[in-house]
């Protein structure tokens, strides 16, 4: 790789270890994808940030990071945590497991890292522009910046993203660059418009075409359908950047004429819901992966007002950031004679399976991520539909 002279100093310990550290992995990293150069970045979102995911080994981690002086150079964010830092206990969380949960969230913050913990950051605490270069590793959240923001990120692992930021650059290939940036397949999408074909639709072009870079004709997604379709295409298969007409910054770049076309409508909307539904009754219904926005909230909010919840025997979860938590009180008054609405956690990133089998979920992206990483069985539905268990 060319580097700077700057650059080389660094990978020469010249500015401290932990930056050399940084250095050696974002250039390891260069190489192995053919990088020629590193580039500037504007902003990183670090995953690794549950102690579920991480365990004592990620801890250690960061605190031998911490420890060694490490601090981000750029604007940084976390990923969701396992629980919520006040209501954990609601949660069926251990002490145990919350004293080291907290001690993950201080050590990214002794690192210069904002401790909003949220798997939609794009929503208020770390909003990138179009063109910007970025060091991103939630998997939705890449995928939304990348494609209805039209800034630049590879599919970053938490240790890269966390390099990245110490050293505000990243390795130059992928994504990054224009011609990596092509669709690669058009979607021919026939769906009803609601939030949650826009969900099973991402199950489906998931299923469908793997990895690659979809073109979409026949949506017009707003926030809350491009980060639900996110979230799922990435969850399902690999996307990491998708376009669609009229919506996305970057559609009107590309001659798609030459391209495959590939067709989802009802048959394969109905396919992408029978591979994630898997039981009819759960113990637990979680709302809100990716989180939830203001105005979903609003809509849940003004859909349970006036109703009571029956059953006894199910919990609710709402899971949203506590930005978005903070500027809803009217909202959660009425979702909380339900069940509490969860600050900066979800249900795929908390030790649920230690209390719960089987899950209810609105999210195509819960509905993979349930069985393999929760030991649950699940049940994907609509908010409405989901609700309505408990009434």
């Amino acid at each position: 790789m060319d580097l700077t002279r700057d650059e080389q100093a660094i990978l020469d310990g010249e500015e401290g270890e932990s930056r050399q550290k940084a250095m050696e992995l974002v250039t390891a990293l260069g190489k192995i994808y053919g990088a020629e150069d590193l580039i500037d970045i504007t902003s990183a979102h670090l995953s690794g940030a549950s102690y579920k995911t991480i365990g004592d080994g990620g801890l250690k981690y960061l605190e031998d990071m911490a420890a060694g002086g490490a601090k981000v150079s750029v604007p940084s964010t976390l990923n969701p945590v396992g629980m919520d830092r006040d209501r954990w206990r609601e949660m069926h969380i251990t002490p145990e497991f919350a004293e080291k949960q907290l001690r993950i969230i201080d050590l990214y913050g002794q690192m210069g890292v904002r401790k909003t913990c949220s798997c939609t950051p794009y929503t208020g605490a770390n909003v990138p522009t179009l063109g910007d270069h970025v060091a991103w590793a939630e998997s939705s959240a890449l995928s939304f910046v990348n494609s209805f923001i039209g800034a630049r990120t590879n599919r970053e692992g938490g240790p890269g993203a966390l390099a990245a930021a110490i050293l505000g650059k990243t390795a130059n290939y992928g994504l990054h660059l224009d011609e990596r940036r092509r669709p690669t397949v058009v979607i021919d999408a026939d769906i009803d418009g609601s939030v949650f074909s826009y969900s099973l639709l991402g199950q489906a072009v998931g299923m469908a075409i793997g990895s690659g870079i979809p073109y979409f004709r026949g949506i017009s997604p707003e926030v809350e359908e491009a980060k639900t379709l996110s979230a799922a295409m990435a969850a399902a298969g690999s996307v990491a950047l998708w376009h669609a007409e009229g919506a996305t910054p970057e559609a009107g770049n590309f001659d798609v004429s030459d391209l495959e076309v590939v067709h989802i409508g009802e048959k394969e909307l109905e396919a992408a819901y029978d591979r994630l539904n898997t039981v009819n009754d759960v113990q637990l219904i979680a709302i809100g992966c990716p989180h939830l926005t203001e105005k979903e909230m609003h809509q849940i909010a003004a859909f349970l007002k006036g109703k009571r919840k029956v059953s006894k025997d199910i919990e609710i979860w709402f899971c949203t950031s506590e930005e978005v938590r903070s500027k809803c009180p009217e909202d959660v008054a009425v979702m909380e004679q339900f069940g509490p609405v969860l600050a900066d956690t979800c249900m795929v990133v908390a030790p649920i399976e230690g209390t719960f089998q089987r899950t209810g979920t609105n999210s195509a992206k819960a509905g993979n991520y349930l069985p393999t990483l929760c030991s649950q069985k699940a049940m994907v539905r609509d908010v409405a539909a989901l609700l309505e268990v408990v009434m």
